[in-house]
């Protein structure tokens, strides 16, 4: 089975790497054009969403997420 990494970059985007589909809210696909990492806004200052554009830069974005265990899912009832 084929991997995806998703690293959550300081102050700035999340870098998607592997083999992925990124479709939309009608689950249309994204034609990336071969790619096979892309860098998705976090700050939604992007003029290009979902893919970062450096506006987070321009702009002043700051967020550092650290690496951390989630507590398991909640029963559905």
């Amino acid at each position: 089975m084929a991997s995806t990494k998703i690293t959550v970059n300081e102050n700035g985007s999340l870098r998607v790497e592997g083999d992925f589909t990124l479709v939309d809210a009608q689950g249309r696909e994204f034609g990336l054009g071969g790619r096979t990492v892309v860098s998705l806004c976090r700050c939604g200052f992007s003029g290009n969403k979902p893919f970062c554009d450096g506006s987070h830069a321009r702009n002043g974005f700051s967020s550092v997420c650290e690496a951390r265990d989630l507590p398991p899912p909640k029963p559905r009832a």
